[in-house]
């Protein structure tokens, strides 16, 4: 059973989520910007980025296709809505002006088209966001599926040198903002530009001058935008990085409060906290009053426009040039194109942000894998016969950590390993379960070379109890039966008596439900020894052929471990174990003891032997016990 590190990462802050300026609402989407936009996400290389997204998407191709035809259908008919309106208002003031009967059927035909246009409209919506969802949900499964099957392909070493917070970035908040972006901004991009396509001309075949003063005017307004929001960018990014710190610091007081109290600390984490919250009040002012001038500019410059609409078609109408249901026609498609062309360039810097995330995942995607597992399998029962053979290993290509290590184990023979921090001890044991490949050499289990195994049937044989405790959230039962192969079919039985070798079913007894007792998410409802016990009981139910115990019992009390020492002498019995220690008098009995410095053997013999030639061995077992520092 493979017991892993529990790292108790801090999820960065939400990122991807739009975040809208005050003031702004209806079809003037005004000044919306990312938390990576703030950041000034953008992708190195937008193009070839761009390229390979779209590839991706080609699985989808179909289904964007109907998305973008209903996109350009629903547009369609909400351009030709405005007409059909201004025909009814014209043939009103003909009826007027000239003193004739108004033709109400050809109106109430008119209505019905309209009406019948409306539902049409919201019908095509409807069906393009079902459509758009769908997909949108599709594709971010398969890509989610795609980087955790490639998060399990990756070699240990690239988690070492990663930020775990960054890792949980891509595969959850970069995402994120692939998927809003497909879902809304993939759409808003058909409607803003077949908008703009399509208005333009309707305007211009009513009446060019007047459709050049709405024109002249949409760059004007699109400027004060950028301009706005470029000044009120930095304090948006400051705002963005204030909640971070925020967040950091409720975490800190809330993880670590037993230590901010043992030091009466509160107050300097009360003023710490006041001080970081007026920072970040005082930015989100700044931000949200910069950003507030948005929405009243570029309606003054839409005013203006609607004001010139107001004199010139007055004055055409006036003349007899124009009807008056063109003007009104005029001015729904003023207010149609006013917003389109702010959203597109608001969708600019969306698709920038979204490619830098594309990016982001891709560079993940494309990160080396750990070398393929073998496609042997061990038999049922090994004899477990475990020889190094000239390894090598190095964590990183500047230095060497193990050089020309050379170690035969018999089968059922207990082998401790014991040297300085540093020396290599648990990097052996990491080698063995293939965690890390080898630099060179080769390590072998009954003669077999563990790359030509599968890790399955490797590991299937190995029971790993290490100083670290990881345990799953559900029972205790379930987490006992955790490293089985089939845990479903383990019997309460079998747990039972695993608990019980492991001297824990003592302290599971007295729980309120007992092995139901359910271990909550940080698993802080038992103590560290507790935990400990559990992962042990997780080891006796595997009933390994190889054995290792990294400081096994290093967080429980000294009786508990004499007890927990003698029942794992008979689960050792017969299997080949590894002990890594740091406690030398627990390690006495093994048959075999290796002393490590610098990542090869200096020492091995038994601790009567070891203890006789009076070198490293002799020196590290007296210094634990005389409080000499070596």
């Amino acid at each position: 059973m493979n017991n892993i590190r529990k790292t108790n990462a801090s999820a960065p802050a939400d990122i991807g989520k739009n975040t809208i300026i005050p003031g702004t609402s209806g079809p003037h989407i005004q000044g919306s910007v990312t938390a990576i936009q703030l950041k000034g996400a953008s992708a190195k290389d937008f193009k070839r980025t761009a390229k390979r997204f779209l590839s991706l998407l080609k699985p989808y191709r179909r289904m964007l296709g109907i998305a973008a035809l209903v996109s350009v259908l629903s547009t369609a008919f909400t351009i030709v809505s405005p007409k059909l309106l201004g025909t009814i208002t014209s043939s009103l003031q003909i009826s007027i002006t000239m003193n004739t009967a108004f033709d109400l059927n050809a109106a109430l035909k008119t209505i019905t088209a309209l009406v019948a246009l409306y539902l049409l409209t919201w019908v095509l919506g409807y069906i393009k966001q079902h459509i758009l969802v769908g997909l949108t949900q599709s594709f971010i499964r398969d890509l989610r599926q795609r980087v955790d099957r490639k998060l399990g392909k990756l070699p240990l070493r690239f988690f070492d040198t990663s930020q775990i917070g960054d890792i949980m970035s891509r595969a959850t908040n970069d995402i994120d903002n692939i998927s809003t972006a497909l879902q809304t901004s993939f759409s808003e991009l058909i409607v803003s530009a077949v908008t703009i396509i399509g208005v333009i001309p309707a305007m211009l075949l009513i009446d060019p001058l007047i459709a050049l003063i709405c024109i002249i005017t949409i760059p004007l307004g699109t400027i004060i935008t950028a301009v706005i929001v470029r000044k009120s960018q930095k304090y948006f990014k400051r705002q963005a990085s204030l909640l971070g710190s925020i967040n950091t610091s409720v975490e800190e007081c809330f993880t670590g409060h037993k230590i901010i109290k043992a030091f009466s600390r509160e107050k300097h984490a009360t003023d710490k906290f006041a001080k970081i919250s007026d920072a970040y009040c005082d930015a989100a002012s700044r931000a949200q009053y910069a950003s507030s001038f948005t929405y009243p500019l570029t309606s003054l410059v839409n005013e203006l426009a609607f004001i010139a609409i107001c004199v010139v078609g007055g004055l055409k109408v006036v003349s007899g040039s124009i009807l008056l249901g063109d003007i009104q026609a005029l001015f729904a498609y003023a207010q149609l194109i006013s917003s389109p062309v702010t959203q597109i360039t608001n969708m600019m810097s969306i698709l920038q942000t979204t490619a830098a995330s594309a990016e982001r995942i891709f560079d993940l995607l494309d990160q080396e894998e750990r070398t393929p597992d073998g496609q042997r399998n061990l038999p049922e029962t090994i004899k477990g016969a475990v020889s190094f053979e000239n390894v090598f290993f190095s964590y990183d290509s500047e230095r060497t950590l193990i050089e020309n290590f050379n170690l035969d184990v018999e089968p059922g023979r207990t082998v401790a390993i014991v040297g300085h921090t540093g020396a290599g001890k648990t990097t052996l044991v990491n080698l063995l379960m293939r965690f890390y490949d080898l630099d060179g050499g080769s390590i072998k289990i009954d003669g077999i070379d563990i790359r030509e195994l599968s890790g399955q049937s490797l590991r299937k044989h190995i029971g790993m109890v290490l100083q670290d405790t990881w345990l799953i959230e559900g029972t205790i039962a379930e987490n006992i039966a955790y490293g089985s192969a089939n845990p479903e079919l383990i019997t309460r039985g079998q747990i039972v008596s695993a608990a019980k070798v492991a001297m824990a079913d003592g302290f599971i007894r007295v729980l309120p439900e007992g092995y139901d007792t359910v271990l909550n998410e940080e698993t802080d409802n038992l103590s560290q020894g507790q935990k400990q016990l559990l992962t042990i009981a997780r080891a006796v139910l595997l009933s390994p052929d190889i054995l290792i115990l990294d400081e096994a019992t290093s967080n429980v009390d000294t009786r508990t471990e004499k007890l927990i020492q003698a029942a794992m002498k008979k689960l050792m019995h017969g299997r080949t174990c590894f002990i890594i220690a740091h406690r030398l008098s627990t390690i006495r009995d093994a048959e075999q003891i290796i002393v490590m410095k610098n990542g090869s053997v200096t020492e091995t013999g038994t601790h009567e032997s070891l203890m006789k030639k009076k070198g490293e061995y002799f020196e590290l077992y007296n210094s634990q016990f005389s409080g000499k520092i070596i």
